[in-house]
């Protein structure tokens, strides 16, 4: 598990970026699989899951999942909401205590935020798409409307793909130069191939949005040596599935 150096300075809240290691499943969703929506077998990734739990705490309630699906869709979970069916979004905002929200992930950033004075949290699943759709504007914005405050909101973005390993299509670029002409900066050309920085492009967002407490944990999760799931990695590989990555955080 990799832990934010910022975030970690509160007590208040527990929260992990956790790698492939340390679970039960087999094969190539070795060892700890996470994702319920994989190939994998159904008990071994219950299991996964008890077991991120009682690291971060034994006595919280089930890990919160969504069914993410690259969109800009966030739900909002407080004592009212009757969240117990799983609902199509890609980030998560609560103010319950013991409860730990998570997201799953194979490349694309996990996203985890927390506000120091309204304590209130959340968890982003940002690929190209939700990023490009405006999820993490979304959350902020509805965050704010909470009342939290942007100089009290801080933001770790966790291991993602590099853009060493991230190469893309012409159309892809055209697509984001299209939106806005200096996101030219996000892209570079590499042995001939495209490679986009989602990294940088998540960070510029959220700076953009006047989040200026920041922490990037920069690991790329395609090389196998640093253990976490990719599904680029997998595809090359000619694997017909892989496993997620999880990312939780939550209010102790």
């Amino acid at each position: 598990m990799i832990v934010s150096k910022k975030l970690s300075k509160f007590k208040e809240i527990s929260h992990g970026f956790f790698d492939k290691k340390g679970g039960c499943s087999k094969g190539i969703y070795r060892s700890l699989n996470c994702g319920p929506g994989s190939k994998d077998n159904k008990k071994k990734v219950i299991e996964n899951l008890r077991i991120v739990k009682n690291k971060i705490s034994r006595n919280s309630k089930n890990i919160f999942l969504l069914h993410q699906i690259h969109s800009n869709k966030f739900v909002f979970i407080n004592k009212y909401s009757k969240y117990l069916k799983k609902k199509k979004a890609d980030a998560l905002i609560t103010n319950i205590p013991k409860l730990p929200i998570a997201i799953l992930t194979a490349d694309c950033a996990p996203i985890l935020i927390y506000d120091k004075q309204k304590k209130m949290i959340g968890a982003i699943h940002a690929g190209w798409k939700g990023a490009y759709k405006g999820i993490i504007s979304k959350v902020i914005n509805f965050m704010i409307k909470k009342g939290c405050e942007k100089k009290n909101i801080i933001a770790a973005i966790g291991p993602c793909i590099a853009q060493k390993n991230y190469n893309v299509k012409e159309d892809f670029r055209r697509k984001f130069l299209k939106k806005d002409k200096r996101n030219m900066v996000f892209f570079k050309k590499r042995k001939n191939l495209i490679c986009f920085d989602l990294s940088k492009y998540i960070k510029s967002q959220l700076k953009l949005m006047k989040i200026t407490n920041l922490d990037t944990i920069n690991i790329d999760t395609f090389p196998k040596k640093n253990n976490f799931f990719s599904a680029r990695r997998s595809l090359r590989l000619n694997h017909d599935d892989y496993g997620r990555n999880i990312s939780l955080i939550m209010i102790n």
